[in-house]
């Protein structure tokens, strides 16, 4: 069974000088694979390295919502052209943390990332907060179905869910899909289709059963796996066989 995590944070402080101690440790439970994923100048640029240093990872960057402000489109472009980078993010809305940009500056980012991204025919990985109407409406105004839209760490219902399939997008599932107190991220694991499906860790965040409590990291991936498995009433291997298929295909790779 191999196992790709498809947003994970290998450049958090919370790794620094352990990447080949996490990687394996990935490897012991089945997790061959990662995208490294970016989210301001600093981070982007770990990735990268990362990306360069270490076979199994890959490159994603961007500017996240709270760095709206900070959005450097020349470095993106730049960044975007190596061959370690596979995709654009995280970008989107968070309309969570009042201390975050005002929503339309960072509408204005995500579309400027967005334009970027269907330029180059880029994937993105969209991170989505308490924004489902407004992040509907841009990605329903901007086809990026050349290019590929992954939604991470989806939490919404079945409804939110379809919605999304619809405009074509890739969905993703963290750890929180294994929280006993997440029925509704449960019913719309079972109803995502084996060929829209992707799992991630998030990590160091969003930690799943059974270690929620503890800093996540990329090996725990496998347990996303059982967890949507558990849902789907399917082995484990089938949604890690799917899952990984996808990755390669959304990622180009």
């Amino acid at each position: 069974m191999k196992i790709f995590d498809t947003h994970t944070h290998l450049n958090d402080e919370a790794f620094v000088g352990k990447t080949q101690q996490f990687i394996d440790n990935a490897k012991e439970l089945d997790v061959v694979e990662m995208a490294i994923i970016g989210s301001n100048e600093a981070f982007n640029l770990e990735a990268i390295r990362l990306a360069q240093n270490y076979q199994p990872l890959h490159a994603v960057v961007g500017w996240h919502p709270e760095f709206a402000k900070e959005y450097n489109e020349e470095q993106l472009v730049n960044q975007i052209k190596l061959p370690e980078v596979v995709g654009i993010g995280e970008i989107g809305l968070d309309y969570h943390w009042e201390e975050d940009p005002d929503p339309k500056i960072q509408q204005k980012v995500l579309i400027q990332q967005l334009d970027v991204a269907k330029q180059y025919n880029m994937p993105v990985s969209i991170h989505c907060r308490d924004a489902f109407e407004d992040m509907y409406q841009i990605l329903k105004d901007h086809d990026m179905s050349k290019s590929g839209i992954i939604l991470h760490s989806f939490n919404g219902d079945v409804d939110w869910l379809n919605k999304f399939l619809d405009l074509g997008l890739w969905i993703s599932y963290s750890g929180v899909v294994s929280f006993k107190n997440a029925p509704e991220v449960h019913e719309s694991a079972k109803n995502t289709p084996l060929d829209r499906l992707l799992v991630e860790t998030d990590a160091p965040y969003l930690t799943p059963e059974p270690y929620r409590g503890h800093t996540n990291q990329p090996a725990y991936t496998r347990y996303v796996v059982d967890a949507i498995a558990k849902y789907k009433d399917i082995a484990p291997s089938e949604v890690a066989s799917a899952t990984f298929k996808n990755a390669h295909k959304v990622y180009n790779l």
